[in-house]
């Protein structure tokens, strides 16, 4: 491997704005891990981390990154390691970061932690050569995954997990509306469903990405265009009755079109504001169609063990696999971010690391 290096926010900018520099990897403290990064992948939140967020004050100069894959190289005094994971084994990281010790952690629901935080968005990321992580927060990689698809797994599929199934509670023969489906989450979600037992309707922004989503399991996938049309085609394809489901991340833009195509007892739930945070709709449609709203943000870190159990029922021909866009050098780290923001692939996009 060439000398470490990262990539540091020092002020906030547009996308690709990282600027490369040389350190010195440190030594992990007890519960801490050192890994040697081998792959890691981009999500919106690099972008949000690199451009900053109002209200949101970031500790700068940061490292981006919240997903990555490698070995691991060194451990701090006394740490215990999960299952199946060894000092130079290889590993995955689950990007969420919480106290471990207040109700919310001791019951399991980690991502309501009030010290919550994700990596690379509230202490350095995997946008480097090598990272410092908690260790419970290593997993071992599935049988057959490279270090790409290792890097591209986690956060997309958490986000998507816990959506469909803790906070939609999604039931078999259900009809889910997914927003962005050649997203990384929108990819993952698409396919989630189809484990599930549901039948996911996709709405992307080319034919080609259209195509990809009925590759992915989606049982109709439909261009974006005029949202009243769209609206009006998602009513056809459900017999007038409209979608149980609404996987929404994109926010202001179709909100209002979630809300119109949302069945009556409808579940609409939302992890993303990408076209804008704030939004204006009918009361009068959410009570009088009694429509369920949920906010949802990553995940228990619990469900990614459940995700790699279900992959390991099936190695050969798992139920689910991230979707890789491209793979860039991390050198070319910036690059990555500009391409991700430009929003023309489908899929996760991945940096290996040389």
């Amino acid at each position: 491997m060439a000398d470490p290096f990262r990539f540091r926010v020092n002020q906030h900018g547009p996308a690709g704005s990282p600027v490369r520099e040389a350190f010195v990897p440190a030594n992990p403290k007890p519960g801490w891990v050192r890994l040697e990064l081998k792959a890691m992948a981009l999500n919106r939140l690099d972008l949000w981390t690199t451009e900053g967020l109002p209200g949101f004050p970031l500790p700068l100069p940061l490292t981006p990154g919240c997903d990555g894959a490698g070995v691991v190289e060194a451990m701090g005094e006394g740490t215990v390691l999960p299952p199946g994971v060894e000092l130079g084994g290889s590993v995955m990281i689950a990007p969420g970061l919480s106290c471990g010790v207040c109700p919310a952690c001791l019951r399991g629901d980690d991502m309501l932690c009030p010290a919550y935080g994700v990596l690379g968005h509230v202490c350095d990321g995997t946008a480097a050569t090598h990272v410092l992580v908690p260790a419970a927060n290593l997993l071992p990689i599935p049988p057959n995954w490279d270090f790409e698809q290792a890097a591209a797994f986690p956060l997309v599929f958490l986000t998507a997990w816990e959506m469909l199934v803790h906070k939609a509670a999604l039931r078999p023969g259900e009809t889910v509306l997914v927003w962005g489906g050649g997203s990384g989450v929108g990819s993952a979600a698409i396919q989630l469903v189809k484990a599930l037992g549901g039948t996911a309707i996709a709405v992307v922004g080319s034919e080609a990405k259209a195509m990809k989503c009925w590759e992915l399991g989606a049982e109709h996938a439909l261009v974006r265009g005029d949202l009243k049309a769209l609206a009006a085609k998602v009513r056809d394809l459900t017999g007038k009755r409209g979608v149980d489901v609404v996987f929404e991340h994109t926010g202001a833009a179709t909100w209002g079109t979630s809300l119109s195509v949302c069945t009556r007892g409808g579940r609409i739930v939302t992890c993303g504001a990408t076209t804008g945070r704030e939004t204006t709709f009918d009361l009068r449609a959410l009570f009088a169609k009694q429509i369920q709203i949920r906010g949802s943000y990553m995940g228990r870190r619990e469900h990614l063990w459940s995700l790699l159990s279900l992959l390991r029922r099936n190695p050969t021909n798992p139920p689910f696999r991230p979707v890789i866009d491209q793979v860039f050098d991390l050198a070319d780290y910036p690059a990555a971010q500009r391409h991700l923001e430009a929003g023309q692939g489908f899929g996760k996009v991945v940096c290996r690391v040389p």
